[in-house]
């Protein structure tokens, strides 16, 4: 994409990835972007850089604004591949003795990826950079998502670059949050924070609360992923206050894998049964549904009910890879059961209810098993425990 003037001398000089799939087990179906801004000042800034592959196109960028060797400062915010992979790139271009501003586990970080020569220096939150009319300050803010991460905030024009924070994997010909439906933003909005930040709600409140605190305007968000908010950086805000409290909706997921349709059949009464009770309720089959999609219903869910078959005395391999996933998200508040059909052994009900509990989950039910083909009289066995499941939503 073309450079774009988002405020009087401030530009997003990043690129689209239009057909990366996959982000380390997410899916990116509509791609993504990785954004980098470019301040024009006394001293001119570039805040963030690419992934690797893409260096020469931010660049290219760079160069239809001003030569890259203007470029004073670069301030790293985030030192994942995602965001850094372009860096060494740059340095080479800009020169190697730029300064680069960091944070101080991304001044740990950062030597272990390139060269440890380069002219870092570490900053805290409240340290202020001045660019001569215009002037940057820092905010630590660790573990969104990783232990280096910062923001950084344009003062006179109330710009918060807040890297892989109030981001999403979306790539489209829209740029800023007016350009696009509130419904389509914010779904991907919750799904990057239900996948990426939400093992990190409860840290993430806390520093959500001290920049708040701090008295901060924002007139525009501006993320290293997706969408840049200008019409109301509000909105994104907010919505991640409510999600960091992880509240659950009136709603439950069975979130199932099935061999010989068998448990797919027993999913589909207990979700028939769920809605008996006025509980939205939906089937996902997780050879139909990527985990991250799957994980993005789950986590406004109250109830989660998992279906495995049993193969090998084992889970199915999709149920023991979404329960992995799920498990290190760490989501709260839920409710969970367990069923699954067998022929011989059925130890998957079991061991669901193993990996619900180790998650915390309240488990409302010791699990539902069914042999062989679920006959009618077994599918209405399936629809009262869904019954169960919904009036305890």
């Amino acid at each position: 994409m073309e450079p774009i003037e988002i405020a009087q001398g401030v530009y997003d000089v990043g690129v689209t990835d239009w057909n990366v799939r996959d982000f380390h087990g997410y899916s990116t179906d509509l791609g993504t972007t990785y954004n980098a801004y470019l301040i024009i000042d006394e001293k001119i800034t570039l805040i963030d850089t690419v992934r690797e592959g893409f260096a020469g196109q931010l660049l290219e960028n760079i160069s239809r604004i001003i030569d890259p060797k203007s470029i004073d400062y670069v301030i790293s915010n985030h030192s994942e591949m995602d965001h850094s992979g372009g860096l060494a790139r740059v340095m080479h271009r800009i020169g190697a003795d730029k300064p680069i501003y960091c944070s101080k586990m991304g001044h740990k970080n950062l030597p272990k990826h390139f060269t440890p020569g380069w002219n870092f220096h570490p900053v805290a939150t409240d340290q202020e950079l001045s660019l001569g009319n215009r002037t940057l300050t820092f905010l630590e803010t660790r573990m969104i998502h990783w232990p280096d991460s910062m923001f950084t905030y344009l003062n006179e024009n109330q710009i918060l670059f807040s890297s892989d924070g109030f981001g999403q994997h979306y790539a489209g010909p829209e740029k800023f949050d007016d350009q696009i439906d509130d419904a389509t933003v914010m779904y991907h909005a919750k799904k990057y924070f239900a996948n990426i930040l939400l093992l990190y709600s409860a840290h993430i409140q806390k520093l959500l609360q001290k920049v708040l605190d701090l008295g901060l305007d924002f007139k525009m968000i501006c993320p290293d992923h997706g969408i840049i908010w200008r019409k109301d950086p509000k909105k994104i805000m907010d919505a991640y206050v409510k999600w960091c409290r992880q509240k659950p909706h009136k709603k439950a997921v069975v979130v199932y894998d099935t061999m010989w349709h068998s448990t797919e059949k027993m999913a589909e009464a207990i979700v028939a049964g769920i809605a008996k009770e006025g509980v939205p309720a939906k089937p996902l089959h997780l050879r139909k549904w990527h985990r991250s999609e799957v994980m993005t219903e789950v986590f406004d869910a109250k109830a989660i009910v998992v279906g495995s078959p049993t193969l090998n005395n084992q889970l199915f391999p999709s149920l023991a890879d979404f329960l992995t996933y799920m498990k290190g998200l760490k989501p709260l508040n839920k409710i969970g059961a367990a069923f699954g059909s067998y022929g011989w052994s059925g130890e998957a009900v079991k061991l669901i209810n193993q990996e619900l509990e180790a998650m915390k989950f309240e488990v409302i039910d010791p699990g539902l098993r069914i042999q062989y083909v679920p006959d009618k009289a077994a599918l209405e066995v399936c629809y009262e425990f869904g019954r169960k499941i919904g009036k305890a939503v």
